[in-house]
């Protein structure tokens, strides 16, 4: 993340992703696909990375292997095969959804995954206890624990979509897009844009 100052002086906080160029690297429809979208591919990778069926696909395309493919079912403009897709589909301004997998955090309690605020005090006999989950179900009815109960365990790792985030720069010379907030997932994470 890092900063721009608008047009008022006020210090915005934003987002620099790289986005593109992409190619297009298949074209489904209709009538053999059953329904209609572009699928696009981001980012080289190496040939000894590459298996023989991904080497076919990229190589009706006419493109080198690519590390990250997409489909996007709507699109304003018809593209063809080998198509190249830059920034210059978005504008200043524009709202978009991005989405990605979130940060994982592995294992962590009630208190960090939940927001549970723990006993809550330290006295009157709480030894260890602030952190914890407190009572969890009943006695000998319904001598069970519900499911979905909210408990310690895995956190992070899923998807994640950020909706209605501002466009405040477009670069296509170095295919940037600057969008105000954070978006999900570490650095170096593949993000998918969306209007």
């Amino acid at each position: 993340m890092t900063s721009l100052f608008d047009k008022q002086g006020r210090n915005v906080p934003c987002t620099v992703i790289q986005a593109g160029p992409c190619v297009v690297t298949q074209v489904k429809n209709d009538k053999k696909d059953g329904y209609n979208a572009l699928q696009l591919g981001f980012e080289e990778k190496k040939d000894k990375h590459t298996s023989k069926s991904e080497k076919g696909h990229f190589k009706k395309a006419k493109t080198n292997p690519k590390r990250r493919l997409s489909e996007f079912k709507t699109f304003d403009k018809a593209y063809k095969l080998g198509d190249v897709v830059g920034v210059d589909i978005f504008s200043e301004g524009e709202f978009v959804d991005v989405s990605a997998l979130s940060k994982g955090k592995g294992f962590q309690g009630v208190v960090k995954r939940h927001g549970f605020r723990g006993v809550g005090q330290a006295t009157h006999g709480q030894h260890n206890r602030l952190r914890a989950p407190g009572s969890i179900g009943a006695c000998a009815y319904p001598a069970r624990v519900f499911k979905g109960m909210r408990m310690a365990g895995r956190m992070g790792g899923t998807k994640v979509k950020l909706l209605n985030l501002q466009i405040l720069n477009v670069n296509s010379e170095h295919n940037l897009i600057v969008v105000k907030g954070s978006v999900p997932g570490h650095k170096n994470t593949f993000v998918v844009i969306e209007k």
